[in-house]
Order: C-alpha cells, then structure tokens, then sequence
C-alpha cells in the first residue's frame, strides 16, 4: 500500500495507526511514550528512533499531535521529520492546531521542497477506526490530491477547503459547534434524570427530528450511564475553543454562548477532571451540594 511514518501514537495517533496497519500500508511510529509505539509495534508497525527516521523513505508523514508547539519540533526541530524525509514526502498534520501556525508550518516546509496538507479530523478514534473520519483540508491542491490517496484509507468524507490554514479554521468552527453540543447534551441529560425520565432512551425517541445530532446518540447514553470510558480528553476542548476565541478577536465575532461553554471546561479542569472524557460534564451539572467543584 504505502509507506507511512506516524508521529504521535496517543489515543488518536494509536487509532489512526491501527487503521493504517489494517489496511495493509507499512508503518513506522515515533512518539516519547515507548508504551503507545510499543502498542502499534504489536500489531505490526515498526518503532522508529526519531521522527526524522519514521519520516526516512515514506510516502507520506502523518502528525497526530496536541499543540502547535509540539508539531513544530516534531517537524522541523533538531531530529524531526523533515531531516529524514524526501523531497516527494507529503507531511500531513491531522492535529488541531492554529491556522496561522499552520501557514507558517507550510512555509517551512515548502522551503525544505516538502508538502504541507493541515487535515484535521472529526469523528474521534472510533471512527478512525473504521475509516469514517470526516477531514477538513488545507493546501495546495497538487499536495492535497496526494494527500488524499492515503486520508481515504480513514476518511469517509473529505473537503478541500482552501489554502494552507483552511482545514484548520474549519476545524475550529468544528469544534465551536461540538463544544457547544457537549455542553447542552449533558444539561438536557441532568435535566431527564432530575425530571424522572430514562435518559438513555431519548436519543432513540428524537432520531430524526430537529434536535437529533451524532452527539446527542454517542453521549446522551454515557453521560446518563456516567460511562467515563476514556476516547478522549476534556482538556483538548479548551485548546480548542481558546483557537475560536482567538480567531473572533481577528474577526471581531461575537462569541458570548462559546464564552460561557468555554468556562465550564475551565473549571472542570481546574478540578482536576481535565484529562477525562467529555462524560464528566455530568459532574458540572449534578448540583451545588453535588458535584466535584464542591468537594471538600
């Protein structure tokens, strides 16, 4: 199939692998955390000593990482992946990062005779699993139209947004509505079991209707069954949101409702719940004498 270094081998980086191991492509991955390589070791990848060297003769380099930062080293730091990589490698970047970091990423690379794609994802690991992540895309079209050879093996709905930072905006709106979701879908879920009602059944009853969403099916369930199952973390939301605000600034968008969302991830997080999944949510919304932000 083709040839792919993996930097990053999380939650998110581990299914992607996984996927890609799967579906006969070979694959060398590098991350800090020997367990995650180890993990996708297992099943059939081979570990790499740096990122330039799972960059070293692949057709393509996927990032899956959590801050622009990071990316920035992982890419182009001493050792990174643009040291090993060729000049028909194809850098892909599935994090969700700043569309202006983002331009500048394309930059570096560009000067290196390397391409840049931003194609930040939706749909989480489970559906990286099966190959149904939706994908937002930024780049030039020739990096893109190769990019895509590989982003179909996990996508089943890809877009081309625009120049280098556009999948990455699109992201942002992405998780400006998610966000948002999370929120309203927990308080509609204390509401039922504080009103009597088998919260778990009203997915069912409003699929197809005006207020049925993926989210509302996937969580409704867990945060009714406060089933904290890890497929994610409740922190990434913040990082997230703080890009949406940064952009309005830019924009001069008002944002008051991603405002008010924004500081109960804050304070979950301040609690300590910031590396939990989105299901403890619930915990903001049990109730004063209830929930965890008032533990002694």
């Amino acid at each position: 199939m083709y040839k792919v270094g993996l930097i990053g081998a999380g939650a998110m980086g581990g299914a992607i692998g996984t996927r890609l191991l799967e579906v006969g492509c070979e694959l060398c991955v590098f991350d800090l955390d020997k367990v995650r390589v180890q993990e996708l070791v297992d099943k059939g990848a081979s570990a790499a000593s740096s990122a330039g060297n799972a960059a070293s003769d692949a057709d393509f380099v996927i990032f899956s990482l959590n801050a622009s930062r990071i990316v920035d080293i992982a890419a182009f730091g001493e050792g990174g992946a643009a040291s090993g990589a060729n000049s028909d490698t194809i850098f892909i970047d599935m994090s969700s990062v700043g569309p202006e970091e983002t331009k500048e990423f394309a930059e570096k690379a560009s000067k290196r005779g390397i391409g840049w794609v931003d194609a930040p994802l939706s749909g989480g690991a489970p559906k990286a699993l099966i190959g149904e992540l939706t994908l937002m895309i930024g780049g030039e079209v020739a990096h893109v139209e190769r990019a895509m050879e590989c982003l179909k093996l996990l996508a089943s709905n890809m877009t081309h947004m625009g120049p280098s930072g556009a999948g990455q905006t699109t992201k942002i709106i992405n998780q400006v509505l998610c966000g948002l979701n999370f929120v309203a879908v927990a308080e509609a879920t204390q509401l039922a079991l504080d009103a009597g009602v088998d919260a778990s059944k009203i997915p069912g009853a409003l699929a197809g209707g005006r207020a049925d969403s993926a989210i509302l099916q996937e969580f409704m369930p867990r945060y009714a069954n406060k089933d904290y199952t890890r497929q994610g973390r409740l922190a990434n939301m913040i990082k997230d949101l703080k890009f949406a605000q940064d952009l309005s600034l830019s924009t001069n968008t008002s944002m008051p409702i991603t405002a008010a969302c924004m500081e109960i991830y804050k304070m979950l997080t301040a609690a300590g719940l910031g590396e939990e999944d989105l299901p403890v949510l619930m915990e903001y919304f049990k109730g004063p004498d209830k929930n965890v932000l008032n533990a002694d």
